[in-house]
């Protein structure tokens, strides 16, 4: 979604070129091409894969982005779309619960939670595993259930615990939750994707999303907790930015951007934002040699880079 108006190939060539280590899947992306090309082009970048947004990311329907409002129809096309992106090897594929409102609260956990359960089943079966994210919790009814990672635990147990069935962790979504740190630091382990992205201060909108330091969400404090905690994967820049496509035309829109400049941007601002949150790192334990291991004596070995990643 970060370059949301360039084809599929220019995403994954400025990507590369730009020295992301890897990419998100958005499956709208692929619509009107071949998928096969699309794997070996893919294949032939040396681009991991980070997490994959189906056509239809929600159980329960969401505003704006479409599909059918009957969340049975809805399981259906999200089943559907992991038979086709389980060739891309995602390392989650993205659901959200969609809104709650107009229903009775507890109707719609319930779908919620029987859609999480034919989720887990299908995804298994495919060897993949479902990110359930939950949403920002300003302005979020009109989005989700869960605006917590604990929140979307509780889902999660009451569908029944699956394998297959993760968490999303959203820097834009969840900076704000006061409980973020012991989150993070509790349940990493469950963690199948990370997107990052700063909070515009002030914000214009849910499609106003800006990069790594240019808002007030601390991302580099967040990402700092990330690796104190042992994640390790890809952190996964996702920039809603809107250009009209959304009804609201920013001047300053980043989908407005050439794909290249786009690319070249977003990779420097995580690079940025990872550099210093180890510097932070370094600053308040420097004598971690693990995470969550402090030896006071104990010079530090060579950290590796910690990989970067652009949405689509």
């Amino acid at each position: 979604m970060t370059t949301l108006a360039a084809p599929f190939a220019d995403d994954v060539r400025a990507y590369a070129a730009a020295g992301a280590d890897g990419i998100g899947i958005w499956e709208l992306k692929l619509d009107g091409g071949d998928d096969e090309t699309a794997l070996e082009l893919l294949e032939e970048s040396g681009l991991g894969r980070a997490s994959a947004v189906p056509t239809v990311p929600s159980i329960l329907p969401l505003p704006l982005l479409g599909g059918p409002d009957d969340p049975a129809e809805r399981a259906e096309a999200l089943c559907a779309s992991l038979h086709r992106l389980a060739p891309f090897r995602p390392s989650g594929v993205v659901c959200l619960t969609g809104t709650g409102l107009g229903r009775d609260p507890d109707e719609a956990r319930d779908t919620v939670v029987a859609g999480l359960r034919t989720l887990a089943a299908e995804a298994a079966s495919l060897g993949l595993r479902i990110a359930l994210e939950p949403y920002q919790r300003d302005g979020g009814d009109e989005w989700t259930i869960a605006t917590s990672i604990p929140e979307a635990l509780e889902l999660i147990r009451d569908a029944g615990d699956a394998e297959s069935l993760a968490l999303q962790f959203d820097v834009w979504h969840l900076w704000n939750t006061p409980s973020l740190l012991d989150d993070i630091e509790r349940h990493v382990s469950r963690f199948a994707g990370v997107h990052v992205a700063d909070h515009r201060d002030p914000t214009r909108g849910w499609a106003d999303r800006a990069l790594p330091g240019e808002g007030d969400a601390a991302v580099a404090d967040v990402l700092a907790a990330l690796a104190d905690a042992g994640w390790d994967g890809f952190h996964d820049l996702e920039i809603f930015s809107d250009d009209g496509t959304f009804g609201s035309a920013y001047p300053d829109s980043y989908w407005a951007l050439p794909v290249d400049e786009a690319a070249r941007r977003g990779v420097a601002a995580v690079r940025a934002a990872l550099a210093t949150s180890l510097s932070a790192r370094d600053v308040v334990q420097p004598h971690v040699v693990q995470p969550h291991v402090v030896q006071p004596h104990v010079d530090q070995p060579p950290r590796r880079r910690a990989p970067a990643a652009a949405d689509q």
